[in-house]
Formats: C-alpha cells, structure tokens, sequence
C-alpha cells in the first residue's frame, strides 16, 4: 500500500512539474512540430506495359499523303428561270457551272483512284490534282450507289499508291489516320481511334429496279473528318488502306466526333469488279432476315445474343436449295463470326454470284455446317456486264421466270414476268405489274435471258407485246 501511494505522489508531482513549465514556456518560445520525412511508395499504372513507345504516326503519313489525291468536278446545271430576262427580251436558258470536290485514292501505280460515288456522280469533268501539284483529267470506270464506291482512271504511269489492309483486323481504341482535303486544303492528316465497326446509318438508299443494294457496314472513328475529305484514306499506323472515308455525322454539316469509312474488305472488291466488268457483281443468299435479340435468343435455345436469325427465305434462292431453313441462326460465314445484320451483309458482300461459301448456322440446339452457292439478283449464277445492268437500270423493273402452270393455262411458249416495276421505261409507258412479255419487235422471249440479250445495246423505238395473268393482251411501246 506504501508503495502505491508512492508511485502516486510521484505521478502527480511529474504533472504538476510538466504543467508548470508549459505555463512558462509559452509565454516565452513558440510551439514548432517537427515532421520527419516518409519516402513515399513507388506509384504504377495497372495493366500497362512495364516500358511504352511514344506514338509516331509520321511513318504511314508519309506512305499516305502522297497516294492521296484532290478530287474535283464540274457539271452543267440549268440556270435560275428569271422572268425580267424575259421581259427585257434576253435569253433565260443559260446554264450554270457547279462545282465540286472531295479526295481519292490511288490503288495502283497505273492510275487507277478509288473515291466516293457522291463524290464524281453526275460530273461531265473530272480532274485530280496530286500532292506534287500535277494535275490529270480523269475517267469513270465505274461506280457503285449501294457502296458509295466509285473507281476513277488517270493516264499516268509509276504514281505513288496505297496498299490494301485488313479492315477485319482493325480493332475498336486502335489508332488510325484519315487523310484527304477538307475544304480544299490538300494533304491534310488528322488521327482518332477506331470508335465502332459495323455501323449502319441508313445513309445509302436502295432501289432494287435500279439494281441498288445497299451495304452498310462502316467503321466508325474520331479522326477529324470534314466537307472534301469524302473518297479520302483511312489508314492503319503502317500506312495500309483500311477504309474510305464517307460521311460524318454532324447537326452543322462539319466535323462533332463521329466520321465513317466503308471498310476496305468492301472497298477492295468493289473496286476489283468496276474494273474488270465495268459493274459490282452483287452475290445473294436468298433469306430474309432480322438480329437476334434476348427473345430469339430464348427462343432459339442459343446461350448468347449472337448471329443472324433466318426469318423466311426467298423461293428457289441459294439458301433454300441449300437446306437452310426458317428459324436458323447464322452464326458464322467461312470462318468469320457475324453477330449483325450489317457484319453478313459486309461477308457476302465479298463474293460473286457462283461462289461457293460456308455457313455456320445454329438449328435444333447444335451447329450445323451448310455450303451455299450464292447467286445473283435474277436467281442464277451468271455475272454481268456494264451494258446489261445498265439496260435493267433503264427498264426500271424486275424480272421473274414464267411457271409451267402459267404457260399451260395462259397457252404461251414462255416469257419474263414483270414482277416489280419502278421508275423507268417499262412504268412510263404503262406497263404494270404482273404483264409477262412474250415478244419484242415480233421475236419471241422464252425467258429473262431472252428480255435482257434482245434489248442489251438496243437503240430506236421498242414493241413488247404479251398477256396478263388474267389473259388480257397488250402491246407497249417506248424508246431505248
């Protein structure tokens, strides 16, 4: 107990000392805390490569600018009608100039640009002026409205020219570059990253009877992008062709972050077909279809949201004589997965009619494999020239074969069934749906093989004489 107490008195008398002296030192000397100092912990990024290479998109800037080419066009137009030029007695029917430009791409060195369709179509002159300043009239080879796709040719030799890539390689957050024109001012480069791929923004309008199909699979990326560099590249870091730069989407008509580009898998064989035949060669499965959503996806037995679901499919298509059926899921075309309808129409869009491809398709809880020869837009494995199209193009409609019972009970020898008609010849001289055509200027047609050869490279004033399904005759006449 005595040394309790002890201790006690002790702590006490230790209290009171310290309080004592604080209530002298601090009038005296001010209070300072001392800090020692902490090394601090090391600080990494997570997820990142011990070392990284600062980006250099020099390299394929300069295997790019000088490829690419300024774009620009002239067309007549019909002046502003004036009516005091009328009643100061001087002419009102003079045309008007206008003018155009945008960017193209030179593919080969023998002067073969692939550019935009908007950007040369309706021209009457074309002229390319290159980076060194050169400057070239240029032809149309061809083009192609349901790709936005257009092939241009100068008379030069030895130019500097852009290689094709892979766009199926590029991935979304990769780097790329565009470079064209915008505003007329040549050579100009900007960057972005890839944002999306397989992007439809119903920009391209279709019309069948004009043999207009229209393919949207475009990437989308951040690069800069504005007015005149429409037909301008889309390249990789090394300097590879990976797209044609189309649209932009925009409320002020200039550059707000989103710009498109036809992906180079299209590109490449649209561009390969307008200079072999002059026209696209446009290959069709033959199925109507939708994306799959959670409820198809249910309904199909399939684990994820992926493929193309087969809603009907189109008579006598390749896809029918196939064995595809309703209800499948195509999930794959060769060996490339296609989870939109976009993405297939992007793996078809590479192939001629008789080409032979390989489907993927989900039926029945498995996967099944199915070789499909794919066919044109009339049914059949033919290709077709420029003069051909250009025909159906002017007729305006579409064609179908007679059926066996049509000829027994109308009591024909054949014909090509008008099954759709739309602007064009056939329309404005009457002609309506259902009429089967029989015989041209006195030759008789057995089929649509027959329409196309007689009226391919006619000229002057045509007769089409035939029945309707309800046994009615008529005659037609127009020029071609």
């Amino acid at each position: 107990m005595k040394r309790f107490f002890g201790t006690l008195a002790i702590a006490l008398a230790g209290g009171l000392i310290a309080a004592g002296a604080m209530h002298v030192f601090s009038d005296t000397q001010p209070v300072t805390i001392i800090e020692t100092a902490v090394e601090p912990a090391p600080v990494a990024y997570s997820n990142l490569p011990a070392s990284t290479e600062v980006l250099d998109f020099t390299h394929a800037a300069e295997k790019t600018v000088n490829a690419v080419v300024h774009v620009k066009t002239e067309a007549e137009v019909d002046g502003v009608y004036n009516p005091w030029f009328d009643f100061f007695g001087y002419e009102n029917n003079e045309t008007q100039i206008q003018r155009g430009s945008g960017s193209g791409v030179i593919i080969s060195d023998d002067g073969y640009i692939v550019t935009n369709n908007h950007v040369i179509e309706g021209a009457q002159k074309i002229t390319v002026s290159l980076n060194d300043n050169k400057v070239y009239d240029a032809e149309v080879i061809g083009a192609d409205p349901g790709t936005d796709i257009a092939l241009i040719k100068v008379n030069a030799e030895r130019l500097p020219s852009v290689t094709f890539g892979n766009s199926d390689n590029v991935r979304i957050g990769q780097w790329v570059l565009a470079v064209g024109n915008p505003f007329d001012l040549t050579s100009t480069v900007t960057a972005g990253i890839v944002s999306a791929k397989a992007r439809n923004i119903n920009l391209l309008q279709g019309d069948a009877n004009r043999e207009i199909f229209p393919i949207e699979s475009f990437i989308q990326t951040d690069a800069a992008v504005n007015p005149g560099n429409s037909g301008g590249a889309l390249v990789n870091t090394n300097g590879e062709l990976v797209g044609i730069n189309t649209a932009i989407a925009s409320r002020t008509g200039s550059y707000s972050g989103y710009s498109f580009a036809v992906p180079s898998s299209i590109v490449s064989k649209v561009a390969a077909d307008l200079k072999e035949f002059g026209v696209v060669q446009r290959a069709f499965i033959g199925v109507r279809i939708t994306e799959v959503n959670q409820e198809l996806a249910k309904a199909t037995g399939l684990d994820k949201i992926e493929g193309v679901y087969v809603s009907d499919l189109v008579a006598s298509g390749a896809a029918a004589d196939a064995g595809i059926e309703p209800g499948d899921v195509i999930l794959k075309v060769g060996s490339s997965g296609v989870k939109t309808v976009p993405e297939l129409q992007e793996q078809i869009s590479r192939y001629r009619p008789g080409d032979e491809v390989g489907l993927a398709v989900w039926r029945d809880g498995q996967i099944e494999r199915v070789a499909v020869t794919l066919r044109n837009k009339d049914g059949n494995t033919q290709l077709r020239d420029a003069p051909e199209v250009e025909t159906m193009q002017v007729l305006g409609a579409s064609f179908e074969e007679v059926s066996d019972g049509q000829k027994a009970e109308l009591e024909i020898h054949g014909g090509a069934v008008i099954s759709d008609v739309g602007r064009g010849k056939l329309r404005d001289s009457g002609v309506k749906n259902g009429f089967i055509v029989t015989k041209i200027d006195g030759k008789k047609v057995y089929n649509t093989d027959d329409l196309i050869d007689v009226l391919t490279d006619k000229s002057g004033g045509v007769l089409i004489e035939g029945v309707y399904p309800n046994g009615q005759k008529a005659y037609y006449g127009f020029g071609m």
